[in-house]
């Protein structure tokens, strides 16, 4: 892979525009020290010193675009609260558009509160309605993205399983992505698997395939051949790639592995295999939406899915190094990619 062609891909992210569709989270982070054992609970006191606040599931997507250069609109639900209007004012403050964010009494905006103690998460207090979208709700959606769609260049669909990404609401963005020949990535939901047949790309990682066979086997409309549903050796793996990939009829499927990097699959060509780029990994929460962002970035800007898939792992290296649902930017890609480069000492990586 020349790092000559990925640092001028990088160079172009500035061109992209992508609109992010999907569950939109509000990630609470209360940071604190412990100091001694709740003397109610063997459980620690952590005390509190600040709060603070970040986009999160498809917000999350949309700050790492916006992080990389890219211009970027945002499409779900919020709810008409204090939360959905902290989660806004994040969202103005970082330049990503947001017009197609629609606040509902109804339903609460889904909060995430991280409670940190010194450098240690020490537990994940979720506020969330996953109930099914009503109809007028979905319309709504699909009525803005006929409007608006087509001044993108790609669509990323982020289903967090939260009620906004449904088979309907998917068949009309493929129609519409379709006429204007665009591309449609998805960071997928296992038990939602069987919507995802004739996108672009998705990015799942093995926990999530896994369960994403067990799930199709059950439901039995896929004619998976592969007979276990824990991915442990390269041949699994290879097999449950190889089949998903030709079963959803995808241009590509790209399986994160963790510390085992990725694996990626596309049409008659063998699995590619990413070693990864993470030195140390500190953080993995938000990792995923990483991969999708930067992935889908360089697909807009002409990359291979060779090089967008090792430019997504470059990324996700650097982002679990940090605390915290982190992102990156364009400096530190190629700075990464550079130190890359220098320590195989051939230009190449």
């Amino acid at each position: 892979m020349q790092i000559r062609k990925l640092k001028k891909i990088i160079a172009s992210f500035n061109k992209a525009k992508i609109l992010v569709v999907g569950d939109l989270i509000l990630d609470e982070f209360i940071w604190g020290e412990v100091e001694r054992i709740s003397p109610e609970a063997p459980v620690p006191v952590v005390w509190a010193k600040k709060r603070t606040y970040a986009p999160g599931g498809a917000a999350n997507v949309a700050n790492n675009l916006i992080s990389l250069g890219a211009e970027v609109g945002l499409v779900g639900i919020v709810g008409k609260d204090i939360n959905g209007e902290i989660l806004k004012k994040e969202l103005r403050r970082r330049g990503i558009e947001n017009e197609g964010v629609f606040p509902h009494r109804e339903r609460p905006t889904t909060l995430k509160t991280r409670i940190i103690a010194g450098h240690q998460q020490t537990v994940r207090v979720d506020w969330e309605d996953t109930s099914p979208l009503p109809k007028s709700w979905e319309e709504e959606i699909q009525d803005y993205l006929k409007k608006k769609i087509n001044k993108y260049q790609a669509v990323i669909i982020e289903d967090y399983g939260k009620g906004v990404i449904t088979p309907a609401l998917l068949n009309k963005i493929k129609t519409i992505c379709k006429k204007y020949e665009m591309i449609i990535t998805v960071d997928p939901k296992e038990e939602h698997f069987d919507y995802y047949r004739d996108f672009t790309a998705i990015t799942p990682n093995r926990k999530e395939t896994e369960n994403a066979i067990r799930y199709l086997k059950i439901k039995g409309n896929i004619s998976l051949k592969i007979n276990t549903d824990k991915l442990i050796t390269d041949e699994e793996i290879d097999q449950a790639g190889k089949e998903l990939q030709r079963e959803l009829n995808l241009d590509a499927l790209l399986i994160t592995l963790g510390e085992q990097g990725m694996r990626l699959f596309e049409r008659n060509r063998k699995p590619y295999h990413i070693y990864t780029a993470a030195r140390e990994v500190f953080d993995v929460a938000g990792a995923g939406d990483t991969v999708i962002a930067t992935f889908t970035l360089a697909l807009t800007q002409g990359a291979g899915m060779k090089e967008a898939a090792h430019l997504a792992n470059f990324a996700a290296g650097i982002v679990v190094e940090k605390l915290g649902v982190a992102v990156t930017n364009q400096e530190e890609l190629i700075t990464r990619i550079e130190d890359e480069s220098n320590r195989s000492d051939s230009g190449k990586i």
